[in-house]
């Protein structure tokens, strides 16, 4: 068998090429299922906190309920003793109306966290496309 001096290499670069073409393929493909893998465990995590802190309001909700209930009745009796009794009931009801707008505030603060924005999976993007950018190049 004779070859000639340029079948050989022609040959060669096109399995060469071809080769090179499949390996991109796969690892885009790696990279995309690594991707979406870092995206969905990022959402969980943020799904996670939206519970918490969804939990924390539920509970801070049910704190001023019972501390509206409960010592609005004791106080407004023990404070009116002192001054008239809807003065005493209108002072304790601000009190308790005060903490539980509080403890609102910082239940809507947690959960407006700038954490569930996925930024781990936004640097991986940058990063792989900075990656695939040198290699095409």
């Amino acid at each position: 068998m004779s070859f000639s001096r340029d079948s050989v290499p022609r040959r060669v670069a096109d399995d060469s090429a071809s080769g090179l073409l499949n390996r991109l393929l796969d690892d885009a493909t790696a990279l995309v299922r690594n991707e979406i893998a870092l995206a969905k465990s990022e959402f969980q995590e943020a799904v996670g906190n939206v519970k918490t802190a969804v939990g924390a309001m539920g509970v801070a909700a049910a704190v001023l309920v019972a501390g509206l209930l409960t010592l609005v009745a004791a106080a407004v009796l023990a404070l009116a003793k002192v001054v008239a009794p809807w003065l005493a009931a209108l002072i304790i009801g601000a009190l308790l109306g005060i903490i539980g707008m509080v403890m609102l505030a910082a239940a809507r603060k947690t959960l407006a966290s700038p954490e569930t924005r996925l930024d781990h999976t936004k640097k991986a993007l940058r990063a792989d496309a900075a990656v695939v950018a040198r290699r095409t190049s």
